[in-house]
């Protein structure tokens, strides 16, 4: 007795470590947006730094991202009003 099975189409994109820093103006009250846009990726590491008196605050993140969707997701954070920058570090 022979058995098959047919297994549906995945995508085999090789998921990478890829560091985050965003850059952002508000203060605390802008973190929750900021995780918000992290949504529906693995995040490793997250550090924020808010401190009183300076205008940026930084978050750096570790996320899992397959090459094709780190761009997708840089483009996520900067397209949120509070955002100054958000490149690869």
């Amino acid at each position: 007795m022979s058995t098959s099975f047919a297994f549906p189409a995945t995508r085999s994109a090789m998921l990478l470590r890829r560091r985050i820093a965003t850059y952002f103006v508000g203060g605390a009250e802008q973190i929750p947006a900021l995780v918000s846009a992290l949504e529906g990726h693995l995040v490793h590491e997250l550090s924020v730094d808010v401190k009183d008196g300076v205008r940026e605050s930084g978050m750096v993140c570790a996320v899992l991202l397959a090459a094709e969707d780190t761009e997708p997701l840089l483009g996520r954070l900067r397209e949120l009003p509070s955002v100054v920058s958000a490149e690869l570090a």
